[in-house]
């Protein structure tokens, strides 16, 4: 998995419970609601770790559909090696 570097980044991979976790400071007394450039920083974070894991959930796939044809080509190669011992027999 790709180290993800940032100032405002939460160490670790982020799980929903941390997310859940997550508290942002508020914005001064002037305006509602959050600073931007937090809510940016955990929104490209979660961008960052969502991509990752599609990556990774991508490369699982793969790696499954190629073992399948393997062990498919092998049950029919051994299929074939017993048709031709019984038929020789």
């Amino acid at each position: 998995m790709a180290v993800y570097r940032s100032r405002h980044a939460l160490t670790g991979p982020l799980t929903p419970g941390r997310i859940d976790a997550i508290r942002l400071p508020l914005t001064s007394r002037l305006r509602r609601g959050y600073r931007t450039e937090d809510v940016d920083a955990i929104l490209h974070r979660l961008a960052h770790e969502l991509a990752e894991r599609s990556h990774q959930l991508h490369l699982a796939h793969d790696e499954n559909r190629r073992i399948k044809t393997a062990l498919r080509d092998w049950q029919s190669a051994e299929a074939a090696a017993a048709a031709r011992r019984v038929c020789s027999a």
